[in-house]
């Protein structure tokens, strides 16, 4: 049974820091390009930011850069999204999604909310 758990999200003041989890199980992990993607109130769901299965490649919305960094560790099959200087804007339902390139087979987590507010 495929399973991506998101965790880590919550509420937090405009600069501060989140570190997002999503635990992968039920596929071969180490084949999948990894991906966060969040969707606010109202708002299309957006990629955020994306790895490569060997977490060699990544890149991000231009509103996160030089704020987010995504990485991952093969061998706990988990993804992080590290998120710094958080601002009101980044409030969301965020969603980590794996894609093989080989067969594009997608599977997307249930979300964690993350809300940035005084």
């Amino acid at each position: 049974q495929v399973q991506l758990v998101e965790s880590g999200g919550g509420l937090v003041q405009p600069g501060g820091s989140l570190r997002l989890s999503c635990a992968a199980s039920g596929f071969a992990f180490n084949n999948y390009g990894m991906s966060w993607y969040r969707q606010a109130p109202g708002k299309e769901r957006e990629l955020v930011a994306e790895i490569s299965s060997v977490g060699i490649i990544s890149n991000y919305a231009d509103s996160v850069k030089g704020r987010f960094t995504i990485s991952r560790d093969n061998a706990k099959n988990t993804v992080y999204l590290q998120m710094n200087s958080l601002k009101p804007d980044d409030t969301a339902v965020y969603y980590c999604k794996a894609r093989s390139r080989r067969s594009g087979l997608e599977f997307w987590g249930q979300g964690t909310q993350v809300t940035v507010s005084s």
